[in-house]
């Protein structure tokens, strides 16, 4: 097994390298304004996983997919001349699904944002079902808690007198 830390720098270190090849060697007129998000590594350090995304549309996207995969040789050269490890992992690459996800979040957002505001509206006019404030406060008369006279009995005490 392999030394997480270890992992993780190489991981690192292959996003950076992928980055900067892309930048100034893959000269692929498919490859579109890509960004490399995320590098995951397995713990053998055989094969690595680049995430990246794309803006554009569909197509585009379709179209930078297809040129990663074709510079995916030169990529992996690239990789092991930089990083000097004795075994230069396979890279395999991924659509980041963080832009999604955040336009998904957005959209919830959104909805959450207008059903707030319909709440907001149609209590506006309301008035409260009881009074304002429902609660006793100090030093209010408390004739309300006093029973009536001749309604002592509860009903254990019926039930007793019931008996004898």
């Amino acid at each position: 097994m392999s030394d997480t830390a270890r992992a993780r720098k190489l991981a690192d270190r292959i996003r950076v390298v992928v980055a900067e090849t892309l930048q100034r060697r893959i000269k692929d007129p498919r490859l579109g304004y890509v960004t490399i998000t995320d590098t995951r590594i397995t713990g053998d350090l055989r094969e690595a996983t680049v995430f990246y995304t794309v803006y554009g549309d569909d197509e585009e996207r379709a179209a930078s997919a297809a040129a990663l995969e074709s510079a995916k040789g030169v990529l992996r050269s690239e990789v092991g001349r930089q990083t000097g490890v004795r075994f230069t992992p396979t890279l395999t690459f991924v659509p980041d699904a963080l832009p999604d996800n955040a336009r998904t979040i957005d959209d919830l957002l959104a909805k959450a944002k207008a059903a707030d505001a319909e709440v907001r509206e149609a209590s506006s006019g309301a008035t409260y079902a009881g009074d304002a404030d429902p609660y006793r406060k100090p030093g209010e008369e408390e004739a309300d808690e006093s029973p009536a006279d001749g309604d002592d009995e509860s009903p254990s005490a019926g039930k007793g007198a019931a008996d004898a």
